[in-house]
């Protein structure tokens, strides 16, 4: 009886600490809510027959509130989530080097890119595929970091993932070897025919993107570059300050993006270190995220021209709030508008022109850019360089 007793009084303040909570969001106005909410609380810690910690409950009902804003890019991050998710911004992680997201249609697990020199690309794993099972576990239903955390793991461990490509039917198996992603930023070179044209390739967006870029662009131009193709194909974006950061290389003054909340719209000036050089873009449908307000903050400026296929269209923002215990909350907290006030969420940015490329040749062409013979966008940025 006294064990019982303290499991009534620890539910009893814990419910106090609930409605504690609940007064700031309107208790007279949520009574009925309220009611339920302590209700079901009750019903769940002393009656279910499977016994359930406060701890649990607790998690459950912050992870029900974030699933209420019906986003899939705001989701709940348990400590562990979040220490590989930290992993992978600053650098380097055991993974098959996969940016995935949910198909806004079906919900269904669907890759953005897979990063260049990774277990994925080497498999022929393609911006647009969907991902229905990972290890056998069916994705229906699966929040990005799950899927992410599953896919994740020690170096030299096998992950079975099921892949199904756009427009087939049956779905293939894959199974890849882990290793340590160190998320690639630049690779740069002078193209080889082309004296004065430097091409550089950026994969990511992260913590040490703008020092190497800003580095190669150096040694480029050392080794007499004039004119520049930046590669963003397959680039699935990343952190907005290195966005910005990367685009004031070729942005000389003015707005990069303008990044709007609920109430403001704030504009994200270029840094002022802009050396500015005849440039052509190359973007494609894995071209996300950061890749793409860099892509539309040249466009829009006319500081370049974009050549290849309409971009993918994720113009929103997402915010990482770290709680207490090593948890965090990430939310969707901004969308971003070109400098041109152009809003690209769910519909990209459409190049200066448009050279479409077969999806299986696209794939040998980015794992061995630069591919002078074969890449037809590269070959259409070069003609408009030499204009």
């Amino acid at each position: 009886m006294p064990r019982i007793w303290r499991q009534v009084k620890s539910g009893l303040v814990t419910l106090c600490v609930l409605v504690t909570l609940t007064l700031g969001f309107g208790v007279v106005t949520h009574f009925q809510e309220v009611q339920q909410l302590v209700k079901t609380y009750t019903l769940l810690r002393f009656q279910a027959l499977e016994p359930i910690n406060t701890d649990k409950l607790m998690e459950g009902a912050i992870r029900g509130m974030v699933d209420a804003l019906d986003d899939p890019y705001s989701t709940y991050l348990d400590a562990n989530t979040y220490r590989h998710l930290q992993e992978s911004v600053s650098g380097s992680y055991g993974g098959v080097g996969l940016l995935i997201t949910l198909d806004e249609k079906d919900k269904r697990l669907m890759v953005v890119s897979p990063f260049k020199g990774t277990p994925a690309q080497r498999a022929g794993i393609k911006s647009r595929d969907y991902i229905i099972a990972i290890d056998g576990r069916d994705t229906t239903g699966m929040d990005l970091e799950t899927a992410a955390n599953l896919m994740q793991g020690q170096p030299g461990t096998k992950v079975e993932l099921t892949i199904l490509s756009a427009g087939e039917t049956n779905p293939r198996k894959v199974t890849l070897t882990r290793e340590i992603i160190k998320v690639p930023t630049v690779d740069g070179k002078i193209l080889p025919g082309h004296p004065s044209i430097g091409y550089i390739s950026l994969t990511m967006f992260n913590e040490q993107t703008a020092g190497d870029l800003g580095r190669q662009l150096d040694e480029l131009r050392r080794q007499g570059m004039q004119k520049l193709v930046l590669d963003l194909r397959n680039n699935p974006g990343g952190a907005l300050p290195a966005a910005v950061d990367v685009a004031s290389y070729f942005v000389a003054e003015g707005p990069v993006v303008y990044i709007a909340d609920q109430k403001n719209t704030e504009a994200l000036m270029a840094r002022g270190y802009a050396k500015p050089l005849p440039l052509a873009v190359l973007v494609n449908k894995g071209s996300a995220s950061a890749a793409e307000i860099v892509a539309g903050a040249i466009k829009d400026t006319g500081s370049g021209t974009l050549v290849g296929e309409t971009t993918f269209g994720k113009g929103i923002v997402q915010t990482i709030f770290p709680l207490p215990g090593g948890a965090a909350v990430k939310i969707t907290t901004h969308k971003y508008l070109t400098p041109g006030k152009h809003d690209i969420n769910k519909k990209g940015i459409t190049p200066d022109y448009v050279v479409p490329m077969d999806p299986q040749l696209e794939q040998q062409v980015l794992a061995h850019a630069p591919d002078l013979e074969r890449d037809v966008q590269l070959q259409k940025a070069l003609e408009v360089l030499e204009k």
